[in-house]
């Protein structure tokens, strides 16, 4: 977190170059009651003190760590909470873990069916395409298919 030798509250395009979430994903997270509306100046302006900003910084890196709005509303919450349980934290990250498991082993097998279907492409001027014909699947009849025409 970037050092602020005053505590005057920040406009912002301060708020978002302080903690490197842009203007609109600060009014976002406002308009989704992850952040506080914060108070305004008589012409306006929206002013984020340093209460505002540390939570912006959390929201930063748990969206870095992949955590959906929902699971950040939580943590928030927990955060906020002095009399929290480590526990109800500790459950949050673990459902995380697993979930990122879950996506990638299915980002590993995508990788590998169009690995496989890449070799079995001969990537010539010929229209025969085997990545072509699994994505139309068994939507074609075995005539349409790229690899049974007569272009061999």
């Amino acid at each position: 977190m970037k050092s602020r030798p005053d505590a005057t509250p920040v406009n912002i395009g301060e708020a978002s170059r302080l903690t490197g979430v842009s203007a609109k994903m600060i009014r976002h997270y406002e308009g989704l009651g992850l952040l506080p509306a914060p108070p305004r100046t008589e012409s306006g302006y929206r002013r984020y003190d340093d209460d505002a900003v540390n939570t912006l910084h959390f929201i930063r890196r748990a969206r870095d760590l992949g955590f959906s709005m929902a699971d950040i509303g939580q943590l928030l919450d927990l955060w906020r909470n002095r009399r929290r349980s480590s526990a109800a934290v500790k459950k949050l990250a673990v459902q995380h873990v697993a979930a990122l498991e879950a996506r990638i082993e299915a980002l590993e097998a995508m990788k590998r069916t169009l690995n496989d279907l890449a070799e079995q492409c001969h990537g010539d001027e010929r229209a025969c395409c085997p990545i072509l014909d699994d994505l139309a699947g068994a939507q074609l009849p075995p005539a349409a298919s790229s690899c049974h025409s007569s272009q061999h």
